[in-house]
């Protein structure tokens, strides 16, 4: 079964913690897709990763950019796999049909929200179901940390 890891965020935006998780999985081999639930934020989010640190680079495209298959981050709407991804990101509270299709994926939330925290509750419910094996992140003011079982619920 595939891996799943909930990452709450609790002290950075998501737009400053997501280049970090995708550098991260990039360095490590992965390639990656990152679902997000508009067109308008993949378009966000695709400018963002040109823009988010001075030295920084991680090679990614979009629908507008095309040629999806050479892409090394994928990011899209749209529920697919057209990189060969090992790794999914779901941001805005996407969720996929496609979660065995990968090794590893990374549900990230907002944990200020109380409806994206309850909706986040509620996957992790339906994964579990699912027979997932699935970790849970939390965000400290120094970084994330691996938390036990019992504290998703709370």
């Amino acid at each position: 079964m595939t891996e799943i890891g909930f990452y709450h965020l609790r002290t950075t935006p998501l737009e400053r913690a997501l280049p970090q998780l995708l550098e991260k999985a990039y360095a490590g081999g992965h390639r990656i897709v990152v679902m997000a639930g508009s067109a308008e934020h993949v378009d966000h989010l695709n400018m963002l990763l040109w823009t988010y640190g001075e030295a920084a680079f991680l090679p990614h495209g979009a629908a507008k950019d095309g040629e999806a298959a050479r892409q090394p981050i994928w990011l899209t709407v749209a529920d697919e796999n057209p990189n060969n991804a090992t790794m999914l990101v779901l941001v805005d509270g996407a969720n996929s049909a496609l979660l065995p299709q990968y090794q590893r994926v990374c549900d990230v939330f907002d944990g200020q929200d109380v409806v994206a925290l309850d909706a986040a509750r509620a996957r992790w419910c339906e994964a579990k179901s699912a027979g997932h094996v699935l970790t849970y992140w939390q965000q400290t003011e120094t970084g994330w940390q691996k938390r036990e079982a019992a504290a998703e619920a709370g």
